[in-house]
C-alpha cells in the first residue's frame, strides 16, 4: 500500500543558510504547499531579500555561535510557533589538498559542517520528542558515503552527518520524530565553482534537491539520494574488491571531480567568501 502523503500546509520549516543556493530554492518549493518558513542565514540582507519574495521569515543565524542557534531557534518558536521541521543546511566546501589546507579552514569546516548540524540536531530533538512529532532533514553528500581527493576534510565532516543521522534516526524510534539524511552529487550553486563534469556523476541542480528534500517531508524516508541513482551506484562500488573500485572511481573521472579544481581561479570569489563564514568561531579561537 502507497504511503498517505502528510500535508506540509501551515508546518513551520526552518531551513538554515537558506539565503541562497539548495536552502532557498527549498524554501521556495515549500512555501509553495503552504508551510510556514523561517530563513536563518549569515546574510542577513540576502536572506531578507529572499524571503520577501517568498511571503516567509529571514533571521540572523551564525550556526558556529552555539548559543545564538539556540535564541534563534527560540525566537523561531516565539514568533511562528513550535518547529515542525528544522532543515541543517549550512555547509561549506572550500577545496585543497589536505597538506594545503591551513588549521583555520579546517577549524570552519568542522564548526559549520558538522558541529552546528549536531547542535541544531540535538536542540531540534529536544523541542520535538516532547510533542511527539517533528521530522528533522540533514543535508549531507555522496561524499558523506566516499572519498574524493582534494577535499579531505570536507568529505569527513559529511561522513560524519551521515552517521549522527543514522544514529539519531534510531535513537528517536517509535517517538514520532523523524530523520532524513540528504545525499546529492555536484550542485550547480556557487559552491559547485569551477567543478567539471565526470561521467555517470552528472550534477544536478539546487530544485532537484529542494524537490527530492519536500518528497521526503510528504513521504518519510532516510536516505535521500540525488540524483536516486546514486543510491544503485554506491551498493555496487561498495560490493567490488577496494581496488576494483578505485580503479572505477578513476574510469569515471570521480578521482578528480573535486581536485581539479582546488586551484581554480573560477572559485576565487567562493573561497573568499567561505573564508569569512564563521565568525563567532574565529572570535573563539582568537581570544
Amino acid at each position: 500500500m502507497a504511503k498517505r502523503e502528510r500535508s506540509l500546509a501551515g508546518k513551520v520549516v526552518v531551513i538554515t543558510g537558506a539565503a541562497q543556493g539548495i536552502g532557498a530554492s527549498t524554501a521556495t518549493a515549500l512555501s509553495r504547499l503552504g508551510a510556514k518558513v523561517v530563513i536563518g542565514d549569515l546574510d542577513q540582507v540576502l536572506a531578507e531579500k529572499t524571503a520577501a519574495e517568498l511571503g516567509a521569515e529571514a533571521l540572523p543565524l551564525d550556526v558556529t555561535d552555539t548559543r545564538g542557534f539556540t535564541e534563534f531557534l527560540d525566537e523561531v518558536e516565539r514568533r511562528v510557533g513550535p518547529i515542525d521541521v528544522l532543515i541543517n543546511n549550512a555547509g561549506i566546501m572550500p577545496l585543497a589538498p589536505l597538506e594545503e589546507e591551513d588549521d583555520a579552514a579546517t577549524r570552519r569546516l568542522l564548526e559549520i559542517n558538522l558541529h552546528a548540524v549536531i547542535h541544531g540536531t540535538r536542540e531540534a530533538v529536544k523541542r520535538m520528542r516532547p510533542r511527539g512529532t517533528g521530522h528533522i532533514v540533514n543535508i549531507a553528500s555522496m561524499a558523506g558515503k566516499a572519498g574524493f581527493p582534494g577535499a579531505a576534510t570536507y568529505c569527513a565532516t559529511k561522513h560524519a552527518v551521515v552517521g549522527l543521522s543514522e544514529s539519531v534516526h534510531l535513537e528517536l524510534h517509535g517517538t514520532g520524530v523523524l530523520v532524513s539524511c540528504v545525499m546529492p552529487a555536484v550542485v550547480r550553486t556557487e559552491l559547485a565553482s569551477g567543478l567539471g563534469e565526470a561521467k555517470f556523476f552528472k550534477s544536478v541542480q539546487p530544485e532537484d534537491v529542494a524537490h527530492a528534500i519536500v518528497d521526503a517531508l510528504r513521504r518519510p524516508k532516510f536516505d535521500v539520494f540525488v540524483p536516486a541513482s546514486l543510491d544503485a551506484m554506491g551498493r555496487i562500488t561498495r560490493l567490488l574488491p577496494r581496488r576494483l573500485g578505485e580503479g572505477l572511481l578513476r574510469a569515471l573521472g570521480g578521482d578528480k571531480i573535486l581536485s581539479s579544481a582546488t586551484h581554480s581561479s573560477a572559485r576565487a570569489e567562493y573561497e573568499s567568501r567561505a573564508a569569512r563564514s564563521a565568525p563567532a568561531a574565529e572570535k573563539d579561537a582568537d581570544s
